[in-house]
Parts: structure tokens; C-alpha cells; sequence
């Protein structure tokens, strides 16, 4: 029974150290806010298993316009290419991109109508079946924008949009075997 109420204490002073902690984030804003006011609850949720994609659109890493021009500076600014709007993040994703329609209806009826990040986290952690509907989400939409962003890289002769071979295979390439 001790050890229980100690691990217990010992749980609740590390969510209040993490509390603090993404206080003052350096990235991810918007998830950090969404996650941080339910941050007991996230930890202590018993369902739910991350995705890839379910991660690329929380952290807003991955064929989103933003993070290619930004991060991977891959693209030339951080427009979506499907519509045009300035600034293609998870958040235009989910919420503004109309192609999506049906996807987001989808999980729209299982979130409760809200889009907001902090309202599917927060329905996420309420319910198993919303947490699988935005996973689902997640992997029909990001998989649909890498094709079409493998599509560019092949269809385009700019070096900018190429992926290179890596930090780690240009350190130890020599190392491999040969194909």
C-alpha cells in the first residue's frame, strides 16, 4: 500500500514538473497549450496509441507546407499547394482545407463539431472511439498529401525540392554494403 501512495506522489509531482516546463514552450505552441491543460488526464488516459501521422499532425511535422519551408527547407514558401492559402499547417488541415470535407465531417460527428485542437484533444482523451477517428483522420489525409508531395519531387527538375541523403548516410555511407 506504501509503495502505491508513493508512486502515486511521485506521479503528481512529475505532471506538475511538466506543467511548468511547457509553461514557456520553444516550439509547438499550439499543441503544448492544447495538451497542457489536460495534462493529468493525457497521462492517465488507458487508451490510445500514437500513429506516425497522428504525431506529424499534432506537431505539425510532416507534408505540410509550413514545415517544408521552414524546417526542411524544401519549398520555396509555406503555401498549400492544393489551395492556395498562405500558410498550409496541421491546424489549415484540419480545420480550413476544404478537400478534406469528408474526413473532417467524419470525425467532426465523433468530436462534437468543434476542430479546435484543444477540443479533439480533449474529446481524444474522453473517448477511445474519437482517438481512433483522428488517427483515422490522420492517416487518410497524410497519406493522400505524401503522394502528392512525392509526385512534386518527381515531376520537377529543382534541387530545392529534392530529398537529400541524410546527415547520417553522408557520415557513414562508406560504411554500407554495396546493393
Amino acid at each position: 500500500m506504501e509503495v502505491k501512495r508513493v508512486r502515486a506522489l511521485a506521479q503528481r509531482a512529475l505532471i506538475r514538473r511538466w506543467a511548468e516546463d511547457l509553461g514557456s514552450p520553444s516550439a509547438g505552441l499550439a499543441t503544448v497549450e492544447a495538451i497542457r491543460s489536460h495534462l493529468s488526464r493525457w497521462v492517465e488516459r488507458r487508451h490510445g496509441t500514437f500513429s506516425f501521422r497522428l504525431t506529424q499532425v499534432l506537431t505539425g511535422h510532416g507534408c505540410l507546407g509550413r514545415y517544408l519551408h521552414r524546417i526542411a527547407r524544401r519549398e520555396m514558401t509555406s503555401s498549400c499547394h492544393e489551395c492556395g492559402a498562405p500558410s498550409d499547417t496541421a491546424l489549415h488541415t484540419l480545420i480550413e482545407f476544404s478537400a478534406w470535407g469528408p474526413q473532417r465531417h467524419s470525425l467532426a460527428a465523433f468530436v462534437g463539431g468543434d476542430l479546435s485542437l484543444p477540443s479533439v484533444i480533449n474529446a481524444m482523451i474522453d473517448s477511445e472511439r474519437c482517438w481512433k477517428e483522428m488517427v483515422l483522420f490522420c492517416e487518410n489525409v497524410m497519406t493522400q498529401k505524401e503522394a502528392a508531395e512525392r509526385e512534386r519531387e518527381n515531376s520537377t527538375a529543382d534541387p530545392l525540392r529534392r530529398r537529400g541523403p541524410g546527415r547520417r548516410r553522408l557520415r557513414y555511407g562508406h560504411l554500407l554494403l554495396p546493393p
